[in-house]
């Protein structure tokens, strides 16, 4: 299995530290947003990605924020929910993607968790043309806001567990803005981080075989298409 290596990324007038696996045969890139007081460290990301590239995907975990704000945010949460400067971020990762010589002319899927997919909402949002599928893992997609979930085109998955009662209800009302073909699968006994026994693998699962549904092919997009 390709082992991922660093890369710099440059996004307006800050960089960013990610680290990337690509396979000559990789049939698209997931780029991972992570949640909130999390970075590109996360272990539950990190095993979703191991997962995908099996799969045959190339994959870039990113950190959103620098490493001064990492350390203000510990302290003050004053940047993990700003899903605007997120987004932004994301968006400007994608297109450093997008020219980058490993990974140009890949399909592009996000993998947004908690506030993350929230950022990736609103980056899809707005690189309609770059971005061709949307996963969210405990995610918190109604903070994007009824706009971006309105415009969006990609066809996004949001996968919640079934014990996690509150951001399901939350998942929910945020699917009934999605104009994008979506889904709701819930990962049955599984809490907020998905800490449960086998829960982590039926979400590598699930987003393994939406991005294998949707990046690397045409795509068409209904005006509603909805399957909880």
């Amino acid at each position: 299995m390709m082992t991922p290596h660093p890369v710099t990324i440059e996004t307006g007038e800050i960089t960013l530290p990610g680290d990337i696996a690509v396979q000559p045969d990789s049939r698209g890139l997931v780029v991972f947003a992570h949640g909130s007081g999390s970075s590109r460290c996360s272990p539950r990301n990190q095993h979703v990605a191991r997962v995908l590239v099996r799969h045959g995907f190339a994959t870039l975990l990113m950190d959103l924020l620098t490493e001064a704000e990492e350390a203000e945010d510990r302290l003050s949460a004053a940047y993990r929910f700003d899903v605007e400067s997120l987004a932004s971020r994301l968006a400007g990762a994608t297109r450093w993607a997008c020219s980058h010589g490993e990974t140009k002319g890949m399909d592009i899927g996000y993998f947004g968790a908690s506030t993350g997919a929230a950022a990736a909402i609103v980056a899809a949002s707005r690189l309609p043309d770059s971005v061709q599928a949307i996963v969210s893992r405990g995610g918190r997609p109604d903070l994007a806001g009824a706009a971006a979930l309105e415009s969006v085109r990609a066809p996004t998955l949001l996968i919640v567990g079934g014990a996690d009662t509150e951001v399901l209800d939350l998942n929910r009302k945020a699917a009934a803005c999605l104009r994008a073909p979506h889904e709701i699968s819930i990962v049955m006994g599984a809490t907020h981080l998905f800490g449960e026994p086998g829960t982590l693998d039926q979400v590598a699962a699930l987003a393994g075989e939406w991005f294998r549904k949707h990046l690397g092919k045409p795509r068409s997009y209904p005006s509603s298409a909805s399957r909880e």
